[in-house]
């Protein structure tokens, strides 16, 4: 009888392949299989070794060719066949993830799991903008908080303690739902002209930025049609934005394989 294999709960980070972690590297080196998501660059994918299977899962708004049911169904099969499996995410894996979702249904199968922790969007699009999630006298805390519901039912989130003028707000996959978001906010108190900035795409190539206020986001979205995935940050850190060129977060750093190599 064959021994069954492991699955690897894999953060790949917010996109550029220098902010995954060694042991997302690692883990992602020893896979037999790799199933990865649409947000996981090209250039992450080519660390995954060249005999192994590479299983594509990506979903995108509303369009989920591959359901969740059957992403579970790939990673317990293939690890049943005892083989050893990537299951690569964009991000952290237990940050809107559905990392954990997976990790249940596998224990409940006798499947052990690992995880690579994994940059989250919103650290990515900090560190590449300059502006701080928490910042002494402008936010004491930070909240982070998804701008979508399965199946597109009405958002239900709290309002009263997001609208902490305190706190900085971050709303992942939020395009669709931000002017619903932004009239949440400020019907609870939460001042119209509070600052908003948009990342599109954090810390790739194809970054691109946004400055506006509560109010009038919904409007400056829509007009600059920026490409998903899209990060709001909420609140008043963002006032310590200055336009700065995208950050090169590679320059001057040796090629990736060979940190692994000599990790």
């Amino acid at each position: 009888m064959t021994q069954p294999g492991k699955v690897f709960l894999i953060g790949a980070g917010p996109g550029a392949p220098d902010l995954m972690t060694l042991r997302a590297l690692h883990m992602l080196e020893a896979a037999d299989v790799v199933v990865y998501d649409r947000l996981v660059s090209a250039d992450i994918i080519a660390f995954a070794p060249s005999d192994a299977k590479m299983v594509p899962v990506g979903k995108s708004p509303q369009c989920h060719p591959v359901t969740q049911d059957r992403i579970n169904a790939i990673l317990l099969d293939e690890a049943r066949a005892g083989r050893i499996v990537a299951r690569l995410k964009g991000g952290d894996p237990l940050i809107f993830g559905r990392g954990s979702e997976e990790a249940a249904y596998l224990a409940d199968h006798g499947i052990s799991t690992e995880y690579a922790p994994g940059i989250t969007a919103a650290q990515g699009a900090s560190c590449v903008t300059g502006v701080p999630l928490t910042h002494r006298g402008l936010a004491t805390g930070v909240q982070y908080v998804t701008g979508h519901r399965q199946a597109d039912t009405v958002l239900d989130l709290d309002w009263k303690r997001l609208a902490n003028p305190d706190t900085t707000l971050v709303v992942y996959m939020g395009v669709a739902n931000i002017g619903q978001i932004a009239i949440g906010l400020m019907t609870e108190g939460l001042s119209e002209s509070t600052p908003v900035m948009a990342v599109a795409q954090a810390t790739t190539p194809d970054e691109t930025r946004l400055v506006s206020r509560l109010d009038r986001i919904a409007h400056d979205i829509r007009d600059a049609e920026m490409s998903a995935p899209v990060l709001f940050i909420i609140g008043r850190v963002v006032s310590l934005y200055a336009e700065l060129p995208v950050a090169d977060i590679t320059a001057n750093l040796p090629p990736l394989r060979a940190i692994s190599a000599n990790a």
